[in-house]
């Protein structure tokens, strides 16, 4: 029986043992995409205990923030939604967590839970009710006192050469511009540009949305689809400026519905009035958006990447309750893959296509990319088309274990940019360490069963790449 979590948890194999601990383990993390505060990182902010870093706690205008992924796992225990996200004392939601995740048998939280303990307090037994309040002691001293428990410390400590915020395009920015001015920083933290709240025309909040966007261009309205156009393209060149890389596009399911710019501003027009939407309207001024977006991404040399098959907020009461982005969220059945293609077509056809990032909450989805993104390939970089990594539900063993395959056999899996981690929580850093893991025994695998040979200048290469090499140069970080 292999001994709980020890250094080898995981690689079941000498090849496998040998890849991780040799080439990949301390490397350094290009965590391209996430959800982690600018402002927080340039206060350099120190928790008071685990509880605040697990599980969050209020924001001044009253919504909740935290990692959504401990919330699910201790409502399915039972848990009061009191102790999830609402007002009880910050032990007892600790405990609350700590009894739920004995339950979690299986589920990555459990080991991503137990690899932060491990890695950033020393802490080599696994949580359970009966030591949470031994561990709850320890873990509070360590993030009150320890130097290398604040928020640098943790970033720093974690290899981290570069992180990608997630940023709304009307962001001023100013803790970028702060970060950026710090001598001796020793990691890089640039935004990336996420402009839903303009593409998503048909949900709640859009005319609100599109008036703030106006203000930051220095105008009073919007007027067209092209005013729009113009106003994301000037905070492009803005973000441009502070060092972006990346954009990032959460849509429900991949459109693509072209239509002249005429017939496009008449459903602007609509929605500025407050109409409703047929779901064919939005689609035409999302399409709309969406390319000429793209295009702009193309000249910049921004990536593009792009998140579908979610349905979110799905029990509305809680909705009400708590907010956005609270743990309401599942994986949704879509018929994405020829709009993709469609969409991809049209950009090729002016050579404006820019690098682009493919991720589906649905792994059903997975080799139906890989080989529409394999028909759009070409010199400008390796693997300018990329897979996404397993996101979010996918993001387990079993969906990165499928996201390698189905890229290894029909695309091109030693060329793939690797890991993210998609958090709000800044000790999500050992999820790089089970993606490597896994990546390391899925290929170790593949060198036992004779079907790659034992040529360890190829596995270094192969391994290097997917945990760090590929995503410096897909990215240009210098």
């Amino acid at each position: 029986m292999a001994k709980f979590m020890d250094k080898d948890f995981m690689l079941k194999s000498e090849t496998a043992r040998h890849l991780f601990h040799d080439y990949a383990e301390n490397l350094p993390i290009i965590d391209y995409h996430c959800h982690i505060s600018p402002k927080e990182i340039f206060e350099d902010r120190r928790y008071n205990n685990i509880a605040e870093v697990w599980l969050g706690g209020r924001n001044t205008d009253g919504t909740y923030f935290g990692d959504h992924y401990k919330w699910r796992v201790m409502r399915s225990n039972g848990v009061p939604e009191e102790k999830v996200t609402g007002d009880a004392a910050a032990y007892d939601k600790f405990v609350a967590f700590a009894e739920a995740l004995e339950m979690a048998i299986g589920n990555p939280m459990y080991v991503w839970s137990n690899l932060e303990l491990h890695k950033y307090f020393g802490i080599e037994e696994p949580l359970t009710p009966e030591n949470a309040k031994e561990i709850w002691d320890k873990t509070s001293d360590m993030l009150q006192h320890d130097p290398n428990l604040t928020v640098r410390g943790i970033i720093r400590q974690s290899n981290v050469r570069f992180i990608g915020t997630t940023d709304d395009p009307i962001d001023s920015l100013e803790w970028h511009e702060k970060l950026a001015a710090e001598k001796d920083l020793g990691f890089e933290v640039r935004p990336s540009f996420r402009p839903d709240k303009a593409v998503n025309i048909q949900k709640a909040g859009f005319i609100d949305y599109m008036n703030k966007l106006a203000k930051s261009v220095g105008k009073s309205q919007l007027r067209t689809v092209q005013d729009v156009i113009d106003a994301l393209y000037e905070r492009i060149d803005f973000f441009k400026a502070h060092g972006c890389k990346a954009s990032d596009h959460g849509v429900d399911y991949m459109m693509f519905r072209p239509a002249p710019m005429e017939e496009c501003d008449d459903v602007f027009q609509k929605a500025m009035a407050g109409e409703k939407l047929e779901p064919e309207e939005a689609e035409k001024y999302q399409t709309a958006l969406l390319l000429a977006l793209a295009k702009k991404y193309h000249k910049e040399n921004i990536v593009m990447e792009i998140h579908y098959s979610c349905t979110r907020d799905n029990n509305k009461r809680m909705f009400r309750l708590e907010g956005p982005d609270t743990g309401f969220d599942m994986i949704k059945k879509t018929a994405s893959g020829d709009n993709l293609a469609a969409f991809f077509s049209a950009l090729d056809e002016t050579n404006e296509l820019p690098r682009t990032i493919v991720f589906s909450l649905d792994s059903a989805d997975f080799r139906q990319i890989v080989t529409t993104l394999g028909c759009f390939q070409s010199d400008e970089v390796p693997g300018k088309m990329q897979l996404g990594a397993a996101w979010w539900f996918q993001d387990n063993k079993s969906g990165n274990i499928q996201q390698f395959n189905d890229l290894a056999e029909l695309g091109l899996l030693g060329n793939f940019v690797g890991m993210l981690t998609d958090s709000r929580s800044f000790l999500s850093y050992t999820r790089h360490d089970y993606f490597r893991r896994l990546l390391c025994n899925f290929i170790a695998d593949l060198v036992e069963n004779g079907e790659y040979p034992d040529n360890d200048a190829s596995l270094k290469k192969i391994v290097e790449g997917c945990s760090y090499y590929n995503a410096e140069r897909y990215f240009g970080i210098q």
